[in-house]
């Protein structure tokens, strides 16, 4: 099974992402989904193709840290939720 994600944008709202953060927390999330995605948790209705306008990814309980890797995962993790099982 092969999956292709495209993200086009990237909405935080309330959340600051430094500029030297951003290639951490871009490559984060996209490790992430891979890890979710490949363990098979995709939707039904997406197992033979689609598309999504949109996800609501939902609200990212965020650590006081500023992990940009951290939060990468976690907004992954959302994401999932909206195209997963």
């Amino acid at each position: 099974m092969n999956i292709k994600v495209h993200i086009e944008r990237l909405v935080l709202d309330g959340i600051e992402v430094l500029p030297h953060q951003q290639p951490v927390l871009q490559a984060a999330v996209e490790g992430e989904l891979v890890r979710l995605l490949a363990d098979g948790r995709v939707a039904p209705s997406l197992l033979n193709g689609g598309a999504l306008a949109s996800v609501p990814g939902g609200a990212v309980k965020l650590a006081g840290d500023g992990d940009p890797a951290r939060l990468g995962r976690q907004i992954a993790r959302a994401v999932q939720g909206g195209i997963g099982e």
